[in-house]
């Protein structure tokens, strides 16, 4: 899914719309006119350093905060509306779980609440909580809590899902499990938007990358767009015998080095470049690779560069 491109759909109502909103707590501007429209099928991630936003975004996209200035739509409707109508599902990390109550029963009161509910049964099936539906929830390890609040979203056929955090807690398989489903679930026209820390995840499963910082968006592509915005290579080579630190450290257009033992790793913005001037200091690497940046590396890359204007 990673491999796709962006639906650029611009006749049809888009699933979440943002026009210049923000939201401003006391000196600090949470959401800083803030613009972005999500289309039906895209599996969206939402990236962003704390504080970046994340978390005041998706609460003024479910109606839990009102913007201050700017308007939120989803659906073509207010994010209250198209909840009412069944229409969103939510995963959020802040939401408590009922206590006393079975697996069961919570799920069951979801498909209850949800106008176009699927059966008990499919949901917990889905989530991958049949074999604890009879524990009760504040018995559960943090894992089985997040693939119960899973179910919850996913309790009805809701056309857009809304994802906070959503494997935090989930050892390896479960969020693999995790996201085979969540395939799934855009593979049949929905929407997906995540916000996550795992920046592979991000890689791997979105077709659609957004950078948050300060409220603001600082990129919105696929993962390979938002790697190339940073506009670094990796280069990594060996050297034998003494390593010059000073020659290499003075190497142009270089972003930052890592010299271990006889490795040297180096981050660069113009790669051929700073490669001749290696071969210029009449040195001979061995094992020379030169690749793009991870979305870790562009992420920190693209943030950084941020606070450097703003500093």
């Amino acid at each position: 899914m990673g491999t796709m491109t962006t639906t650029a759909v611009t006749t049809e109502t888009p699933v979440v719309g943002f026009d210049q909103v923000s939201k401003v707590y006391g000196t600090v501007r949470a959401v800083d006119g803030l613009s972005l429209r999500l289309h039906p099928g895209e599996t969206v991630a939402l990236l962003g350093p704390n504080g970046a936003g994340k978390s005041t975004t998706l609460d003024l996209l479910l109606g839990l905060k009102h913007a201050d200035t700017g308007e939120v739509r989803v659906f073509g409707t207010s994010p209250r509306e198209a909840i009412v109508a069944g229409r969103v599902g939510a995963m959020l990390q802040s939401g408590g779980l009922m206590d006393e109550v079975t697996v069961e029963e919570l799920v069951r009161l979801a498909c209850n609440l949800h106008p176009k509910a699927y059966g008990v049964s499919d949901v917990l099936a889905r989530a991958g909580i049949t074999q604890i539906a009879d524990r009760k929830v504040n018995k559960l390890s943090g894992g089985q809590a997040q693939r119960v609040r899973f179910a919850l979203a996913t309790a009805g056929d809701s056309d857009l899902i809304v994802l906070d955090e959503p494997t935090t807690g989930m050892d390896v398989s479960a969020r693999q499990s995790f996201w085979a489903t969540m395939r799934e679930q855009a593979d049949q026209g929905r929407t997906v938007l995540f916000a996550t820390h795992y920046l592979e995840e991000a890689d791997a499963i979105a077709d659609r990358v957004l950078v948050l910082h300060r409220g603001r968006l600082l990129a919105d592509g696929t993962a390979a767009e938002i790697k190339a915005k940073a506009g670094a290579r990796r280069i990594s080579f060996d050297l034998d015998g003494d390593i010059d630190e000073t020659a290499l450290r003075g190497l142009p257009f270089l972003s930052s080095v890592d010299i271990s033992a006889q490795t040297v790793r180096i981050q660069s913005t113009d790669a051929d470049a700073t490669v001749h001037a290696v071969y210029g200091l009449g040195l001979y690497p061995r094992n020379l690779e030169v690749a793009g940046l991870g979305l870790e590396q562009a992420f920190v890359a693209i943030t950084a560069a941020e606070e450097a204007q703003q500093s």
